[in-house]
């Protein structure tokens, strides 16, 4: 039996598997509510520095499951289902702990959200990325609409969301949507190789870059430096800083615990 979603803890990274494989790692209810119980089970695990969201089979994930959508018999159950898919996605954005989302196959839908939500995508060299909710008579619903125009132009946002065309993982390279690009077969390698690097990183450092880069974004740039200077000054009183320090005249990398 399928257990919707795995999720194994090694050298510091957390691998979140969406396994459906049957049906193309199609995002439900019960992959909705794993997800989230396991970043909350993550958030306070000292032992994981970054993570990877992935899928099991031949694609990351053809997007939200439409036969439980089809189910529905009124749109309080629809709205309540995209409120919790809603939440899950902004529970991973947020997260203290940088994520990678490691994209093969295809990305559509909730599934692109999803990945889109993760702070860096690596995708593999032909897939295809795209939001064809227009081919359905209806948007994106999980922060498509909101999410993409942060990463891309936004003509470029709009032409993919009301045509409902997907581009390729080389044109999402090209408009800086991913940030890799893996060859076939290795996307999972590319992209744990990718959150290793992440992972070496200062835990208090990296959580406040996540923030001040994200919060940045909705300030007016005065008040996003002012931000950006309290930020550094109380890392700056941080054992992690000081070991940095430390580790540079040693010429060595630094130990960092989150402290």
């Amino acid at each position: 039996m399928s257990t919707v979603l795995r999720v194994e803890l090694r050298d510091r990274i957390a691998v979140l598997t969406l396994d459906r494989p049957e049906r193309l790692n199609a995002v439900g209810s019960g992959t909705v509510d794993r997800l989230t119980r396991a970043l909350n089970d993550i958030r306070d695990n000292d032992d994981v520095r970054a993570l990877v969201v992935t899928g099991a089979g031949r694609a990351f994930s053809a997007g939200a499951d439409l036969g439980e959508i089809e189910s529905f018999t009124t749109p309080g159950q629809f709205r309540a289902f995209v409120g919790r898919l809603t939440e899950a996605y902004a529970l991973l954005e947020d997260f203290p702990k940088p994520s990678v989302a490691a994209v093969h196959g295809f990305a559509f839908g909730g599934g692109l959200e999803l990945a889109l939500a993760c702070d860096l995508r690596v995708a593999e060299r032909g897939a295809l990325l795209g939001l064809p909710e227009m081919k359905l008579g209806v948007l994106p619903g999980a922060g498509g609409t909101q999410r993409l125009p942060r990463l891309v132009p936004p003509a470029v946002a709009k032409q993919m969301i009301l045509t409902g065309e997907p581009i390729d993982a080389e044109r999402a390279r090209e408009l800086g949507l991913v940030n890799e690009l893996a060859e076939p077969g290795a996307v999972l390698e590319t992209a744990r190789a990718l959150a290793t690097r992440l992972a070496a990183g200062a835990p208090l450092a990296l959580a406040a870059g996540k923030r001040l880069i994200d919060y940045g974004l909705g300030m007016d740039l005065e008040a996003a430096v002012a931000y950006e200077r309290e930020t550094v000054s109380v890392l700056f009183c941080t054992e992690d800083r000081a070991e940095g320090l430390k580790a540079f005249r040693e010429r060595r990398p630094g130990e960092f615990r989150g402290m």
